[in-house]
């Protein structure tokens, strides 16, 4: 056997790991999800060798009459979901959809404004010495609203002062972004669209975490409460393949598709686009019924952690109105969130990070931050209810808090696991959700 072979069977071993891994883990990242067995099948058709540039009926390549008959069911059930005037479904991610965006909204180097990392906002949203793509990429200058830590929202009489102030200055805000990627409660859109219509900005909304809740009716309507333009991930609430969409009022469609191409795509992921129709499908009958319980159980975990000690962020708010959870565990006897991160995955229970919006006036960055973040799509779409919610609870205590073995939490994660094999709120479910398909 040949070094090469070698490796390329090693790649195949590893993959494979991986996926029976999967069926024996907890997991609790809040922007993961699990594809439907239908979704797995479109996203391996011959599409994904193809290439399609330009908008359907345009397009600079030939031999995409199928192709585009697909993007175009797309993009209509994408605008009925959404109900939206228009939709594009060629961004290849919610970064790609965001940065679309910005390059339909603004030129180089106007300002806009956007919650901070520690705050609930992406990378995506941030300046350019954080590294973030819309300073950096686009050469924005970003501002962050002002931020109420105890309702672990914007600030809306502060941040209306704030605009009016760099306003007044000459510090025009051309761009207001609302989202981020912990967002346990809607952002106040409503209340910003008379001071942006008075100045001239345009609002987005970056709905990548809450995009399926959307589509649902179950989180707010951005686009009915005063955004010009929504992006979206969909692989998070929404559940998979990995691409992004942006929504829009009609005034804004050609700019958003002349800067989705040429701009920013070229093959645009064929392959995603049609596993994203079929899910899309998969939510427009099942989608209603899987957020009503993703929300319960959020809320179910939530109230479960924290009758058992955790501190979880928001009680006088019920926790959370999404799928996102977030917890202070500096008070636990592990004192930082990287160590619970990875004494969690070490007992098959997968979570992340995260930083609370007082973490660095405490000296914590986002290496050792004092929290943690869970979500619910997943372990939901796997067919969990409440009562399995309180299950998980007490794993993580008794690990995290009892100073339980990791072994022994582990086998009982995997164990618990056995029974919740198959993907549910779907049109196919006979394979199961992490089965490796290998074509010979």
């Amino acid at each position: 056997m040949t070094e090469h072979k070698k490796l390329y069977d090693q790649v195949f071993d590893l993959i494979e790991k991986h996926d029976t891994w999967m069926q024996n883990t907890i997991n609790l990242i809040a922007s993961e999800n699990v594809s439907s067995p239908a979704v797995r099948s479109a996203i391996v058709c011959d599409f994904r060798d193809r290439y399609a540039e330009g908008w359907p009926g345009e397009r600079v390549y030939a031999g995409c009459k199928f192709i585009d008959e697909v993007e175009l069911i797309t993009i209509d059930l994408a605008k009925k979901l959404f109900n939206a005037p228009f939709a594009d479904v060629r961004p290849i991610s919610g970064v790609v959809a965001n940065l679309a965006m910005y390059t339909a909204a603004m030129d180089t180097n106007e300002r806009m404004l956007a919650l901070s990392i520690a705050h609930g906002g992406h990378i995506s949203h941030a300046r350019k010495n954080l590294g973030g793509t819309a300073g950096a990429i686009r050469g924005h200058k970003v501002r962050n609203w002002v931020f109420n830590d105890e309702e672990f929202n914007i600030d809306v009489d502060a941040s209306i002062d704030l605009i009016k102030k760099l306003q007044n200055k000459g510090d025009e805000i051309k761009f207001l972004l609302f989202g981020g990627s912990v967002f346990p409660f809607p952002h106040p859109v409503k209340e910003f669209r008379d001071i942006a219509d008075e100045y001239g900005m345009t609002i987005g909304y970056d709905s990548a975490h809450v995009s399926g809740l959307i589509t649902a009716g179950r989180f707010q309507d951005p686009l009915r409460e005063g955004a010009d333009m929504m992006t979206a991930s969909t692989h998070k609430t929404m559940p998979g393949p990995q691409h992004g969409i942006i929504l829009a009022q009609e005034e804004f469609a050609e700019p958003i598709k002349r800067a989705s191409f040429p701009g920013l795509l070229s093959n645009h992921h064929l392959h995603n686009v049609a596993g994203l129709a079929v899910v899309l499908a998969e939510l427009m009958e099942f989608g209603v019924e899987y957020m009503d319980q993703i929300l319960k159980n959020a809320k179910a975990l939530a109230q479960s952690l924290h009758e058992r000690g955790w501190q979880v962020i928001a009680e006088h708010k019920g926790f959370t109105e999404s799928h996102v959870i977030l917890v202070d565990v500096t008070e636990t006897p592990m004192k930082d969130g990287r160590t619970v991160e990875e004494e969690l995955e070490n007992a098959n229970i997968v979570i992340n990070r995260n930083l609370l919006p007082w973490d660095k006036k405490r000296g914590r960055d986002y290496k050792t931050p004092g929290g943690i973040r869970l979500g619910t799509s997943e372990l939901t779409r796997l067919g969990m209810k409440e009562s399995e919610m309180d299950a998980v609870a007490e794993l993580m205590t008794r690990l995290v808090m009892k100073g339980e073995k990791t072994e022994k939490i582990a086998a009982d994660a995997s164990e618990f696991r056995k029974d919740y094999q198959k993907v549910h709120y779907a049109f196919d479910t006979d394979t199961d959700a992490y089965a490796h398909l290998r074509f010979m």
